[in-house]
């Protein structure tokens, strides 16, 4: 079974071997659902947001080609924020994590597709699809804990240099591209000698070659464009501004799905001899959701359902609201947590983790306000509803 860090509440203890398996066969039925129905109006989603986003980004930067109007110039820095969030999270990151490649359109699918982001693909999805998914909330193996500069559990040991890490995480949300670029080409591994001098160096070509185009198009280009019609120190910060406010709303999101209170963090003995079960399992504690209007979940990505694409990463995200209900029901019957709130309500949760795992763990506790979660009474469990086989 899944083994989690030491906390007060075990949310699995009450679990047999028999419910985890049953577990798994369930949530299996759920994805094959979704397989067996995938068709045209999945394709109808995906080509619409694609349209919508490329017509949006269009309309914006025609309109700061006369930014000097201050009205072009909010219009079209408002406009170009958009059209980068669709671009990275409803369109990019899923695009990569193959949920369209059923469709066989070499414009979207996971083997050739490249997003508007600092970090390559290729480095993206090592770093995201292989490690970060098979060991997600494993300490030691799930990377995106923390990034690497960040204490993210009471069991992670306390050094003075977590003191920083609020401030680390504000500037990391800033340039968060950049940050998940550093991330991907896994400097930590890279100085600690544990990465191939080649390889790195071949890998660093690759981010910086991508930073320069990056930089080109947003500060150099556009820019040069806007001066023809003087607005070139208006397109260069509205660009600026569109890349920071799509670096914060990304940053935002990807904290609301893995640093809430309620998420759980697991050892790295617990992958050892994983189920299906279990690994289902995993994605579940180690996993939080967004409750929002339909217009904030297409600007996640669909990940403020975190948990349902942890669980199924490559299914289609505007089918993740779809089966939700049933991710849910699934916990209450087998007395599992599901972790969801508001946005700011998780946002809120992740910074207070944040500056809380900044303390050693005599001063965190005084800014942990809950008391700890009360376990969640299963209503309908297979090893307690299962017919006894009469004694002979």
């Amino acid at each position: 079974m899944t083994a989690l860090q030491k906390k007060d509440v075990n949310p699995v203890a009450h679990l047999t071997p028999q419910d985890i398996e049953s577990l798994g066969k369930e949530l299996d039925a759920v994805r094959q659902s979704v397989l067996d129905t995938r068709g045209a109006r999945d394709a109808k989603y995906i080509r619409t947001m694609i349209d919508v986003q490329r017509k949006t980004e269009l309309a914006s930067r025609a309109l700061l080609l006369f930014s000097r109007w201050k009205p072009a110039f909010v219009v079209g820095t408002v406009g170009l924020t958009v059209s980068k969030i669709l671009e990275n999270m409803e369109i990019g990151h899923n695009v990569m994590h193959g949920q369209w490649d059923w469709m066989r359109d070499p414009k979207i699918h996971s083997t050739t597709y490249e997003w508007d982001n600092a970090s390559p693909a290729s480095l993206w999805k090592h770093s995201h699809n292989e490690l970060h998914h098979t060991f997600t909330n494993v300490l030691g193996r799930d990377n995106d804990l923390g990034y690497g500069i960040m204490r993210v559990d009471e069991d992670q040991p306390w050094v003075p240099f977590y003191l920083g890490q609020p401030a680390w995480n504000f500037i990391n949300a800033c340039f968060f591209e950049y940050g998940i670029a550093a991330y991907d080409l896994e400097l930590g591994k890279y100085f600690k000698g544990r990465k191939d001098k080649a390889r790195f160096k071949a890998d660093g070509k690759k981010v910086l070659n991508k930073i320069g185009q990056q930089m080109t198009k947003d500060y150099v280009m556009h820019p040069a464009l806007a001066a023809l019609t003087g607005s070139w120190k208006q397109t260069l910060f509205a660009n600026y501004l569109a890349n920071l406010g799509r670096n914060l709303w990304t940053h935002s999101v990807i904290m609301c799905g893995h640093f809430p209170e309620g998420v759980e963090t697991f050892t790295k003995t617990s992958i050892a001899g994983e189920s299906r079960g279990d690994w289902y399992l995993r994605q579940m504690l180690g996993s939080a959701n967004i409750k929002g209007s339909k217009a904030m979940h297409i600007a996640t990505g669909n990940l403020s359902y975190q948990i349902e694409h942890h669980l199924f990463p490559d299914l289609p995200s505007n089918r993740y609201q779809e089966i939700a209900p049933q991710i849910e029901d699934i916990c209450r019957r087998y007395g599992l947590p599901y972790v969801t709130g508001s946005l700011p309500h998780q946002v809120g949760s992740a910074w207070l983790k944040v500056i809380r795992l900044s303390l050693p763990n005599h001063l965190a506790k005084k800014l942990k306000f809950s008391r700890g979660r009360k376990p969640v009474q299963p209503t309908a469990l297979p090893s307690r509803t299962a017919p006894q086989t009469a004694a002979a």
